[in-house]
């Protein structure tokens, strides 16, 4: 990843390769990052936590990163097959609130990913959201921050 992106700004290039290092260093458990050679797109691999209903399935996250990281917060979606749960849609994106209005630049991708996880392992049914049909054909080629997110359900 020793390329930056043309899209990103100094503050974002400076704290992405700071992460980048401490990642290297202190790795989030169960967490792959693997190298692309463009700065602003990351990809993390990562299983489902044992004793959950994701325990022996594998995952893969999209990271864009947006020229005002980290005072702007990154898009994460799953790619590939996104797992069954009440807050994922079938077209990989997340509804958690850390990715849209409670982002704070304090946050990593290493606490984006073990957020994801949490949400994850705490699930109480393996099923899509109610409206994943409907969002989906809504959603068709657009970012999920341009979605507005009701957050009401933390018990899924």
């Amino acid at each position: 990843m020793a390329n930056a992106s043309e899209t990103l700004g100094r503050v974002a290039i400076k704290r992405l390769q700071k992460e980048i290092t401490e990642w290297q260093n202190n790795p989030p458990a169960g967490f792959k990052l693997n190298p692309t050679d463009d700065l602003s797109k990351w990809t993390v691999e990562f299983d489902g936590a044992s004793d959950t209903f994701y325990a022996g399935e594998h995952f893969q996250l999209q990271i864009r990163f947006p020229e005002k990281y980290p005072l702007d917060s990154p898009v994460v979606v799953f790619a590939g097959e996104p797992p069954l749960h009440p807050h994922i849609y079938s077209n990989g994106h997340i509804c958690l609130d850390i990715l849209y209005g409670s982002w704070s630049p304090a946050m990593t991708v290493s606490s984006i990913c073990i957020s994801i996880l949490s949400m994850l392992s705490s699930a109480t049914k393996k099923e899509r959201p109610v409206d994943d049909d409907r969002y989906v054909k809504a959603s068709r080629g657009k970012s999920p921050k341009l979605t507005v997110w009701e957050f009401h359900d933390d018990k899924a």
